[in-house]
């Protein structure tokens, strides 16, 4: 790969030749005649061990792509990382197939990062493809996480999914960036590390942009470009597996960054949260979601040993504290607000639309 590549744009793929060629096609749109870009890019394509010819088909159509086959499904994560261990790129996109860029859309994003050496990565407004005028699910308009280590957005609170009426279109410092579109500085990557593998899909960008904050990095959200994103093309929304990643990456997550101090306050009850799941699954009578928390559990337990050695490392690189970071955090608990409280969008908990 050429170091004079500035941006490496990373695109996952495992099957599903209509959403590549839909995702490359908008790019290829995107840094051509009017609407070119006016600096270098790259972009590779993973193949993710799949058998369906797809990525095969790409390289004929886009001869312009780079094609990294990868020996087995390697996840999200792991795609990623191959990717980005393999490119050059000052700055490195991370893309998912089922995506579609718009006019203009990367150099917001670029600028981002160039004016401020801080920031370490940064997110586009992401819409929906089957729902026009309707958030995306995956990141909405930046993510945000609670002291117990739950995720949501500006415009996406569990379930309930906002229409973009421009209520969200300041950009601001948020605690996450999707891993469905988000620019990454290669020089913070080799300060913090890559993508966890061991998750292999869901939470992984949420447990790097935590990396990223103690080491005294910025995330932000740059609704000026715009992403649309087809969620759920891989896992559907009520998927055990997803429920099962979700839960179990969420526990890992949590004791790899969290202090010594916020873990004893913060686990326990965040495993009266997940007991709490296992019930409302069987309330709802589906017990395969609440076997995949319980197996989530399991397996958290089960790799107890590989997450304190990266715990390690993650707390030796450490340069601010919980208490430094208190203000990234929601500091309620966004699970009893959707639930009990019923509030349903980012502007009801009291928040300005920029986050002050």
């Amino acid at each position: 790969m050429a170091d004079a590549s500035l941006v490496s744009i990373i695109i996952p793929h495992l099957r599903g030749k209509e959403i590549l060629f839909r995702c490359l096609s908008a790019l290829r749109a995107a840094s051509s005649g009017r609407n070119a870009e006016l600096f270098s890019q790259e972009i590779v394509i993973v193949d993710n061990a799949g058998s369906d010819g797809s990525v095969a088909a790409a390289k004929s159509a886009y001869p312009e792509i780079i094609v990294l086959r990868a020996q087995k499904n390697l996840g999200f994560a792991g795609a990623c990382n191959l990717g980005i261990r393999k490119t050059r790129g000052e700055f490195i996109v991370l893309l998912n197939d089922d995506a579609e860029v718009t006019s203009g859309w990367l150099g917001p994003l670029l600028a981002c990062l160039r004016d401020d050496e801080r920031v370490a990565a940064c997110q586009p407004k992401l819409l929906s493809l089957q729902q026009p005028g309707q958030f995306d699910y995956a990141g909405a308009s930046g993510g945000l996480l609670d002291v117990f280590g739950y995720p949501f957005s500006r415009g996406r609170i569990f379930q309930a999914i906002e229409k973009d009426a421009g209520q969200y279109d300041e950009a601001m410092d948020v605690f996450w960036a999707s891993g469905a579109c988000m620019m990454l500085r290669r020089s913070a990557l080799n300060t913090v590390g890559l993508l966890d593998e061991d998750f292999f899909a869901h939470m992984e960008e949420i447990d790097l942009c935590w990396r990223l904050h103690l080491a005294g990095y910025r995330v932000r959200v740059v609704p000026s470009s715009v992403v649309r994103h087809q969620s759920g093309s891989t896992l559907r929304e009520h998927s055990p597996q997803k429920i099962y990643l979700n839960h179990r990456n969420s526990l890992i997550m949590l004791l790899k960054n969290y202090s010594w101090l916020s873990t004893v306050l913060v686990f326990p009850l965040r495993l009266i949260f997940e007991m709490i799941a296992v019930f409302t699954y069987i309330a709802w009578s589906d017990r395969r979601g609440a076997w995949a928390v319980l197996r989530a559990f399991a397996d958290f337990v089960l790799w107890l040993p590989s997450t304190l050695r990266k715990r390690y490392e993650v707390q030796r690189l450490r340069k601010l504290s919980d208490l430094e970071l208190w203000s990234a955090f929601y500091h309620r608990s966004i699970v009893m607000d959707y639930f009990l409280l019923r509030r349903r969008s980012y502007l009801e908990f009291g928040c300005s639309p920029d986050g002050k």
